[in-house]
């Protein structure tokens, strides 16, 4: 192997990215995933991706070359509150733009990933077992368990909501018609993103976030129950919804690392943050990451090397700021929708209303969810 610039620990979407990234800048790259895990459960993750992450990953040469029906645009959003005529709409033709998000499929954006990998002359993908090279710079990518993290003895102060986030693929009787919906209820959060698969037109992925006790609950439920409980919940908004697929279930927390980089190291991804599914976030905050690392790394001075500490801290300064404000953004969410006080729901309801009603202010939260 060549004199190895930069090592990306962890071949998840980040990981993946980021090494297309920076071998696009003409750096020798190693992509070192995690040793394999045995198999469980089908990935049922679905990712909600903005116009910044889609950019990122055309100028990769990927998005295109996914397969059909992986990748399904939003046009509108609907989010209801605890009241049925509470409730906030959002429309990508209001925000003048193509698609407020596209839903990908988890499996076909990182399959497609790895094969734009395999024609990146400078990116060499070692084996998930093999020994760790040596470079100037590791970034750590390997998400919110990171071993390496910890044995740098950085901190990562993780808040445990004491809730499980239940993913599965659905069909509705229906069609999406690219809508997404959303309820903020105390105690859980549901979406119900569209999507093209299954069914065209007619399925959709739940992520569905409840305290910890009655996740487990509903997990345990058959199928038929699991979708009267969907019914209930969703008063039949979408159509009558049924299981397409297993279900699967992951807890919660909100952490962010104490330190982003160090001599020869840079944390991106969840590796560096957690925030809570509610606002679809965690992907985009990983990959713009991604971005400006490369943007810093790019514009170094010819002098500076890759692993210089002043240098990296230019992309933590950069990151710290947006990726603390949507933690607590989605945080203060999550806390404002889960107090069960009569006179709290009476007041977040009729906010809801009045924003609803706030073109201007609409279309700001829109913008800054398109470009987060």
């Amino acid at each position: 192997m060549k004199q190895l610039d930069v090592l990306v620990r962890g071949a998840g979407v980040v990981g993946r990215s980021l090494a297309l990234s920076l071998g696009r800048l003409g750096l020798q790259v190693a992509l070192l995933p995690e040793p394999p895990r045995p198999a469980g459960a089908p990935d049922l993750r679905a990712y909600a991706l903005n116009a910044a992450s889609v950019a990122l990953l055309r100028d990769l040469k990927v998005w295109e070359a996914l397969p059909e029906r992986s990748a399904t645009p939003v046009y509108d959003m609907h989010v209801q509150g605890d009241a049925h005529a509470a409730a906030i709409e959002f429309s990508a033709w209001q925000q003048c733009v193509g698609e407020l998000a596209w839903i990908v499929d988890a499996p076909a954006l990182e399959r497609g990933l790895a094969e734009a990998l395999r024609f990146a002359p400078h990116v060499a993908v070692l084996d998930g077992g093999s020994e760790a090279p040596r470079a100037t710079l590791t970034a750590l990518c390997e998400g919110r368990d990171s071993g390496t993290r910890a044995a740098l003895g950085v901190a990562f102060e993780r808040h445990d909501y004491g809730h499980s986030a239940i993913a599965a693929r659905l069909v509705a009787d229906a069609p999406h018609l690219g809508m997404a919906r959303q309820w903020f209820r105390s105690p859980d959060v549901l979406a119900l993103l569209p999507f093209d698969a299954p069914e065209p037109g007619r399925s959709f992925a739940l992520v569905w976030s409840l305290p910890r006790e009655r996740a487990d609950a509903l997990l345990a439920l058959a199928p038929a129950q699991f979708e009267a409980a969907l019914a209930d919940a969703t008063a039949g908004a979408a159509g009558a919804l049924q299981l397409a697929s297993e279900r699967a279930a992951w807890p919660l927390a909100l952490a962010q690392a104490d330190a982003w980089s160090g001599p020869g190291w840079v944390l991106l991804g969840d590796a560096a943050h957690l925030v809570h599914p509610l606002a679809g976030q965690g992907l985009n905050l990983g990959l713009a990451d991604v971005a400006a690392l490369t943007r810093v790394l790019a514009a170094r001075e010819d002098w500076r090397g890759l692993a210089d500490e002043r240098l990296l801290r230019r992309y933590a300064r950069e990151r710290a700021a947006p990726t603390w404000a949507m933690g607590r953004l989605t945080d203060g969410l999550l806390q404002l929708f889960a107090q069960p006080n009569p006179a709290l729901r009476e007041l977040r309801n009729r906010g809801l209303t009045l924003v609803n009603h706030l073109t201007p202010v609409k279309r700001w939260l829109t913008a800054k969810a398109l470009d987060a």
